[in-house]
């Protein structure tokens, strides 16, 4: 197991067996360097051990109030959580700021307790039977424990389809599941299994945000965001910034440069069509703040030479990771270990068109009043009128019976409709959507529940950002060995933010409530400027270079059970026909599924 994840933690590698516990830990060496922090982590009396994955950015304070007891034997986080849990036990959660996945034994008490942080920006996967308890941050590593054999999930294989991820705590294999974010699980032998929820947003969001005015709301924000800048920046070994030019990784580049007693080294990956790059964007940011920049000059034929590897980097599968895998391996080749990201600022402040959307079909309740068989007739002629995916969705919207939150947002992220999934799946009846169970989960109807633009950042937040975002970020830099954090969501800002309503979050522009925060900090080229993102001739590579790869691999998936073959390729000959119904990214994570089946020796 611990083999299995070496590219994690290149620093160290040791394991810890007592009775019927057994750790492992591969080390990526953050905060001291020396073999003193090594893992699993013993506490000085040995009656507990540790094996940690993360940073604890709060560590010093805590530290500094705990060294009345504790004599230190390391400069390590690691031994600061250990020693925050000896003293407070699982209360020592709320005490503390960061990103986390750690397991403790308590030899006495015999008794394991796994946690993860409050955003879910580590993973954590769990496999159970009668026999044992398994845990790991990667899936790849609990498939090598050999205690089980790895099957697909026909279940999650649905979310999959409609998502191009499967949301926790499922994941794609029988058996194999996540802990959820904020969440610890203690076993022992005398109470067995015992799962917990110690945080939600939705119980913690600040309230009292109508009350404050306009300049000490933005002052707020703006404290709590270089605070959480700040606080990401302690390391021991030299760090940076992704910088795509956008609000977000400008934001925190801008805090980092007003913060670090150091020059900030920044990394873009540019492209030579101008249409395609980013670059002079970053370029301007980079000038302000005058920080090292790196571009990393690609060309479109350079990334698919790189995508071989960035398949087999893929711990779970997932329609999207590339993009990270390349800007994470220039990043570490410079010499990085730590960098920070813009993630989470879309999220957290309606920057995605989804929050306009949402808000439009709030006001549109109405249509629900209508016959249902006006609207289904009205979505026929639109898929006739104008076909495509924009139009497939608005029929699927106008069959709906309720037109709450809830019940319109799974439809706006979804990949795969269910018309194609029902028919892709052999014509069987498809279990409820995992997205609708969420946001009834999440937000309920409650009268008095969070602003919509806060119940959409829920949405966003427990559902693509910590599925797809978070995950691939996770699995495509610590494939480098590259550690990245996300300021944006550090929990005290994110409790704040859901607190805020709507008028204020969103009064004329996406995000400006974050850019009017942050003062004179960005200037308006980048504040005004279009959203791009990658920009990657993906349709053409699949229909010539990778197009070989392709079909061999949606012709593996047609054999598999549970799937139609011929319905399968019917959607390939669509794409290959150009059939606007049936874009690059719908026949993609059809094709990374089946290479992550097969790549992991995976039966269906």
């Amino acid at each position: 197991m611990n083999q299995a994840m070496a590219h994690r933690g290149p620093n160290n590698d040791d394991h810890f067996v007592q009775g019927p516990v057994n750790l492992g830990h591969r080390r990526l060496s953050i905060i001291d360097l020396s073999p003193a922090a090594n893992q699993p982590f013993a506490s000085k009396d040995g009656r507990y051990v540790i094996v940690y994955n993360g940073e604890l950015y709060n560590f010093r304070e805590l530290r500094q109030e705990l060294e009345k007891e504790v004599a230190f034997q390391t400069q390590t986080d690691t031994e600061v959580v250990l020693a925050a849990y000896q003293k407070w036990g699982w209360s020592c959660l709320e005490r503390f700021n960061g990103m986390f996945a750690f397991a403790v034994w308590d030899k006495d008490r015999e008794e394991l307790w796994i946690v993860r942080d409050r955003m879910g920006i580590k993973p954590l996967y769990l496999f159970q039977n009668e026999k044992h308890l398994a845990f790991s941050s990667e899936v790849r590593s609990l498939i090598q424990s050999g205690l089980f054999e790895p099957r697909m999930d026909q279940k999650a294989l649905i979310d999959y389809l409609r998502y191009q991820t499967v949301h926790a705590p499922q994941t794609i294999l029988e058996n194999v599941r996540m802990l959820n974010p904020g969440s610890f699980l203690r076993v022992s032998r005398h109470i067995g299994v015992e799962e917990r929820v110690w945080w939600e947003p939705t119980t913690n969001a600040f309230q009292g945000q109508s009350q404050m005015s306009a300049q000490d709301l933005q002052k707020e924000i703006r404290d709590r965001f270089y605070a959480s800048v700040d606080r990401r920046l302690v390391a021991d070994v030299p760090f940076g910034a992704f910088l795509s030019g956008g609000i977000d990784s400008s934001a925190v580049v801008g805090a980092m440069s007003e913060v670090s007693q150091q020059k900030v080294r920044t990394f873009s990956v540019v492209f030579n069509e101008e249409e395609f790059s980013e670059a002079r964007y970053a370029r301007l940011i980079s000038k302000r703040f005058g920080t090292e920049h790196q571009e990393i000059k690609l060309q479109p034929s350079d990334f698919l030479a790189l995508l071989p590897n960035a398949l087999s980097a893929m711990d779970h599968p997932s329609g999207d990771g590339p993009n990270t895998y390349v800007v994470s391996q220039k990043t570490k080749e410079a010499g990085i270990t730590m960098a920070l990201s813009g993630l989470g600022g879309d999220e957290l402040f309606a920057g995605y068109d989804i929050f306009k959307r949402s808000k439009k079909l709030e006001d549109r309740k109405f249509l629900q009043s209508y016959p249902k068989f006006l609207r289904r007739a009205f979505g026929s002629l639109l898929k006739k009128v104008k076909p495509g995916m924009s139009s497939e969705k608005i029929a699927e919207l106008l069959e709906l019976n309720y037109f709450d939150l809830w019940d319109t947002y799974p439809l706006s992220r979804q990949v795969l409709l269910d018309p194609v999934v029902h028919r892709l799946t052999g014509g069987k009846a498809l279990p409820m959507n995992r997205v609708f169970d969420l946001g009834a989960e999440l937000i309920g109807r409650d009268p008095k529940r969070l602003p919509l633009f806060s119940q959409v950042s829920l949405l966003e937040m427990r559902t693509y950002m910590q599925n797809v975002l978070l995950r691939d970020t996770d699995q495509m830099s610590m494939s480098h060995a590259l550690e990245v954090r996300v300021p944006f969501l550090d929990h005290t800002l994110v409790e704040f933010a859901l607190g805020i309503d709507d008028t204020r979050k969103f009064p004329h522009t996406p995000k400006q409530l974050l850019t009017d925060s942050l003062g004179d900090l960005l200037p308006r080229e980048v504040i005004d400027r279009p959203k791009m993102g990658f920009v990657l001739p993906w349709a053409n590579w699949m229909k010539e270079d990778l197009r070989k790869f392709c079909e061999e691999k949606l012709s593996n998936l047609g054999d598999r059970a549970g799937l139609d073959a011929a319905y399968l390729q019917r959607l390939w000959q669509s794409f290959l026909q150009n059939d606007p119904r049936v874009s690059w990214s719908r026949i993609w994570l059809l094709v990374v599924l089946e290479n992550w089946l097969e790549t992991n020796h995976v039966r269906s």
